[in-house]
């Protein structure tokens, strides 16, 4: 059976990662800059800003939930400008 999962960091094909939204609240003005540079990082598939509650919307993955985890401790909450985020894993029901 194929994986779910369309990518793996390692480059394996089929490989099994997970993967998660990061909802993005930032100081005004920012939004543009923070897609930007927080869709430079490793295990970042797309970032781009929106409108809403949110100002900018990440997908990425990992191999591990803690090594996402560690991803937007170590990397994505550390960007100036970013004043919140929320984590939303996806799930394969």
């Amino acid at each position: 059976m194929a994986s779910p999962f369309p990518h793996d960091p390692h480059g394996r094909p089929g490989g099994s990662v997970v993967q998660a939204y990061i909802l993005i609240q930032t100081e005004v003005g920012k939004s543009s800059a923070v897609a930007e540079l927080v869709g430079s990082f490793d295990g970042v598939i797309q970032a781009q800003d929106v409108t809403g509650p949110y100002d900018v919307i990440v997908r990425a993955e990992a191999t591990t939930m803690d090594d996402l985890g560690r991803m937007v401790v170590a990397k994505v909450q550390q960007v100036e400008g970013i004043t919140r985020t929320l984590t939303c894993p996806v799930v394969h029901l």
